[in-house]
């Protein structure tokens, strides 16, 4: 078997999970992705669902960011995993990501304040 193959075997036998982790490490600091977008970029696109739940078994957290997962209205997950969604806010924050209150139409987050998507979205 050739090193290529080999390599290309190992790529599909990484689990979900894995594959997640993987984008999330991209992402980088100052930017945020949706869960969906995550899901898009493992070639899982209707799995944002699953992203949450790898995402709250982050084996490496702080090496794994996975506060710049957000959802697509650019509100914060209610469950974060790793000091609720003030936490994740603040860590946010402090990588300069920018918040902006809710469009009526919109669900917000804990405190009715939302991430700026068009400043903040990663563009992978």
């Amino acid at each position: 078997m050739s090193a290529c193959v080999g390599r290309i075997g190992l790529m599909t036998e990484l689990s979900f999970s894995q594959q997640v982790y993987q984008v999330v490490r991209r992402i980088p600091r100052g930017k945020v992705a949706t869960y969906g977008q995550v899901a898009s970029l493992t070639g899982h696109p209707r799995n944002a669902r699953f992203v949450g739940y790898a995402l709250h078994d982050n084996p490496e957290p702080g090496v794994i960011p996975c506060h710049r997962v957000v959802f697509r209205d650019g509100s914060l997950a209610p469950g974060f995993a790793f000091g609720g969604p003030e936490r994740q806010r603040q860590l946010l924050e402090d990588e300069g990501v920018h918040f902006v209150p809710p469009r009526s139409d919109e669900s917000a987050g804990a405190d009715g304040w939302v991430v700026d998507l068009d400043r903040c979205r990663w563009k992978a």
